[in-house]
């Protein structure tokens, strides 16, 4: 039944707005970098800081493990919390340059599992920023639950808004075919669907999955 109905909305949704071109990122540290600066901001405001660092040649491990944390913070202004972004970006750099050589193809290289906990011992990286990570920088067949996720499925009683993360993710992980492609695009089309349409306050009128 559940393999049944999230196929259903992946048709719906894929239907309705086709592919999202997701994660727009040009190299996996630049995606990684990106899951960890749009934490609480909008990708709008991740994608001004990511020209800041493009701008002054930061966009490398070894520049950003050098640069000093108030230049950097500076530069990271656009996302707020921008001392706060700045340590965790920091963190999960330290990681990959002490670990993986500051490769994200080093990395990508770890046992799933492996590489999952290690992201996760990152002070400032959660489940979400993990998985993102994963699945958009490193090509792994990880589902992204956020928010927007949650919000959906609970509106058209396919979960509990309180199921913990692992809960709602081993829906997509046993429901759907475990594959890279699929996964990147489904979680796609979930955030426009929420940004369109399953808002906070719904607008349900013209939705994808309306009387679904």
């Amino acid at each position: 039944m559940t393999h049944n109905i999230l196929e259903t909305l992946y048709d719906r949704l894929y239907e309705a707005f086709g592919e999202q071109y997701w994660w727009p990122a040009e190299t996996p540290l630049e995606t990684a970098i990106g899951a960890i600066l749009t934490q609480n901001t909008s990708w709008s405001n991740a994608e001004k800081a990511i020209q800041n660092l493009k701008k002054h040649s930061l966009l490398s491990a070894r520049a950003l493990h050098t640069v000093d944390p108030a230049d950097l913070a500076q530069l990271l202004r656009p996302v707020g919390y921008f001392n706060l972004k700045t340590k965790r970006l920091k963190n999960f750099i330290g990681l990959l340059m002490n670990e993986y050589r500051g490769s994200m193809k080093v990395l990508g290289r770890e046992d799933l599992s492996v590489m999952r906990k290690k992201l996760l011992s990152v002070n400032g990286i959660g489940q979400e920023t993990a998985d993102a990570i994963m699945l958009y920088a490193l090509h792994k067949p990880v589902f992204v639950i956020d928010a927007y996720t949650k919000r959906i499925l609970f509106r058209h009683d396919i979960l509990n808004h309180d199921l913990p993360y692992e809960a709602c993710q081993r829906l997509f992980h046993r429901g759907m075919r475990n594959n890279v492609q699929l996964f990147n695009e489904y979680h796609a089309l979930l955030v426009r669907l929420a940004k369109d349409f399953c808002r906070t306050k719904p607008c349900c009128r013209g939705c994808p999955l309306e009387g679904l």
